[in-house]
């Protein structure tokens, strides 16, 4: 399973928020290039680059940043946030991306996101999957619709979607665990996607329930930054 460290990014800095709260946000770093680089340096080959300031404006905001970290390590970032237009999507590829997560769009322009789906490959595009109490959530977490989960990607399954990151918005940034239970029924229903798990992951054991139900992969935030997970553990897994 891979570990992926997630970084947020408000006003060009690391941060994390509790539920998806922007009023609820703390500031860990100044600069999240030094932040990909520690990661790097710990044998970390993944990152979760999410645009909190491109979620919120509707275009990408943070991608000299994400640049910055393409040019200075070999980090394979997947980048998401505010990504609603072919232009958009382009500029994140050139400044880096390895993969782009895209949630709203798959949810409100299926025509477009099947279309990035066919232009850049499965392996790149992620099927970007914020639920509250099983539903789908868009529009940076704004806007709750009446769509479950298991809805939401079974209806992309056809597409031949490869990727799915389903963020438990109620555990996100709260540590008080993932959302086994969802994970555990997505991957019954669809054994043949790449589920990575997101939200609320706080311990080693956890990662490792999640690596034995089948995830393949899993986005660690808050715990990384709160030392529950140091980065001497974090490499060890890597």
């Amino acid at each position: 399973m891979r570990i992926i460290p997630a970084i947020d990014l408000l006003g060009g800095k690391c941060v994390r928020l509790q539920q998806g709260n922007f009023d609820q946000s703390t500031m860990y770093h100044d600069d999240p290039v030094e932040v990909a680089q520690s990661f790097e340096d710990h044998g970390v080959q993944y990152l979760h680059l999410v645009d909190l300031d491109g979620a919120r404006n509707g275009q990408p905001v943070n991608w000299r940043i994400l640049e910055r970290i393409a040019k200075t390590t070999c980090l394979k970032v997947d980048y998401g946030g505010g990504i609603k237009t072919n232009e958009d999507i382009d500029l994140v590829f050139n400044c880096g991306a390895s993969q782009v997560t895209s949630g709203s769009i798959a949810m409100k322009e299926r025509t477009r996101f099947i279309s990035w789906l066919k232009l850049y490959g499965s392996s790149r595009i992620i099927l970007g999957a914020d639920i509250r109490n099983g539903n789908i959530s868009i529009d940076g977490w704004a806007t709750d619709t009446s769509l479950p989960i298991t809805d939401y990607i079974g209806s992309y399954i056809q597409e031949d979607i490869l990727y799915v990151v389903v963020t438990d918005i109620l555990k996100d940034g709260m540590s008080t665990g993932p959302a086994l239970d969802y994970y555990e029924n997505i991957l019954k229903t669809f054994p043949n996607i790449r589920l990575i798990a997101s939200g609320g992951i706080s311990s080693l054991n956890q990662i490792e329930q999640l690596s034995l139900m089948g995830c393949e992969g899993a986005i660690i935030g808050k715990a990384i930054y709160d030392n529950t997970i140091t980065l001497k553990e974090l490499s060890q897994l890597c």
